[in-house]
């Protein structure tokens, strides 16, 4: 089956408008409907975090993420695709879950949300794509989500294979695809062959303290991404985007974001498979501050049950202390998942990861902050 998109493989197809390596796994559940292919996947999990030291904290929540699509393949070789995506994380808490170095957006609608990752919006995705068929190599799309993903930085996490596996968010969040869930997008696209060039039309406000809501659309930010499929192993691209007042408690900045990222997917000998990723994002504050981050992860599974990840990160953050002052700051995780297929289509999981966290003395973390998390997790693929 092609993309949505254009005529590439299916597989390709990510969150938003994004792509991965061709390679990579394209799971979920298949049915027909008339004219219409049905898919749908779940992953869920029962999570608990222990992040040790002076400003760790604990807490055992829900996570994931639950699809649906339903695609239409028209006369031409035109595509019509809808989607759907609902998240648990609204029933967490405003406040998220504790996440050392982690800070974005905010839990209450009066403080920022500092060491704990926020929770995502019930309704994550709801967005339709039209896909014109230009020629056999060429085509034009439109995106429109509300809410939905503008064509900045790599797949959303928890869309990557390379993380997948992992149940907690990476500290560069905000720094490379913070905007995967927006109230209002509209994007532009034209595919040839392996490339894609694409405009984003959308607004730049995060979304409020309140999850099970859909906030005003604005329509006042932009951005451009440029990507790259070299071999069936690699996904690459390079976005910038201009954010119109993204945070709600600091109404008059502005935002500059450029990202670049590097996806690899291989299928070894059985079914053995390894995927990384490795990206850079950069914010220019309109007050001058500049921000880098950095992730290197990666996921390999020696054998269909187990799936063994780890992460990677850097960052200059402003949030984390007194002044706003710029802390550069690390982490470190490592994990593992061992799953059970139950059937055809389900699979139960149980998982666990230790993570380690480096920050200068001043920040008050104490000696040796360390992140515990062990989770259980219910996947229909």
């Amino acid at each position: 089956m092609r993309g949505t998109l254009g005529h590439y493989p299916m597989s390709r197809d990510a969150s938003g408008t994004g792509w991965q390596p061709d390679d990579a796994a394209h799971g979920g559940i298949h049915a027909q409907a008339g004219d219409w292919n049905l898919m749908g996947h779940l992953s869920l999990s029962g999570v608990y975090s222990n992040q040790s030291g002076a400003r760790g904290d604990e807490k055992a929540f829900p996570a994931g993420m639950v699809m649906g699509a339903a695609r239409r393949d028209l006369a031409g070789g035109d595509t019509l695709n809808l989607r759907l995506m609902l998240s648990p994380d609204p029933f967490m808490g405003r406040n998220g879950y504790p996440l050392l170095l982690a800070s974005g957006e905010t839990a209450d609608g009066r403080t920022h949300l500092v060491d704990r990752q926020h929770p995502h919006e019930l309704v994550m995705e709801m967005s339709g794509s039209y896909s014109h068929r230009l020629s056999d190599s060429d085509s034009a799309f439109l995106y429109v989500g509300y809410p939905g993903e503008p064509a900045l930085g790599p797949p959303a996490f928890m869309h990557r294979a390379s993380a997948s596996a992992n149940p907690s968010a990476p500290i560069t969040h905000h720094w490379l695809d913070s905007t995967h869930i927006t109230f209002g997008v509209a994007t532009a696209g034209f595919v040839h062959d392996d490339w894609k060039v694409e405009v984003s039309q959308f607004t730049g406000r995060e979304p409020d303290q309140f999850r099970f809501n859909f906030d005003s659309p604005k329509f006042d930010s932009t951005a451009v991404r440029l990507s790259w499929n070299p071999g069936t192993h690699w996904s690459l691209q390079t976005s910038w985007g201009h954010l119109n007042s993204p945070e709600q408690l600091n109404p008059r900045e502005d935002e500059t974001r450029i990202t670049a990222s590097a996806q690899y997917f291989a299928r070894l000998e059985g079914e053995t498979s390894i995927a990384a990723t490795l990206a850079w994002g950069f914010k220019d504050l309109s007050d001058g501050t500049k921000l880098h981050g950095l992730v290197a992860e990666a996921t390999y599974k020696p054998s269909a049950p187990w799936s063994l990840f780890a992460r990677a990160e850097w960052v200059e953050n402003a949030e984390l202390g007194a002044g706003h002052s710029i802390s550069r700051v690390g982490q470190l995780s490592l994990g593992a998942v061992h799953d059970w297929r139950l059937s055809e289509n389900w699979k139960l999981g149980l998982g666990a990861l230790h993570a380690f966290a480096f920050a200068p003395s001043v920040l008050g973390y104490g000696g040796t902050p360390r992140g515990n998390t062990v989770f259980v997790r219910i996947v229909a693929e």
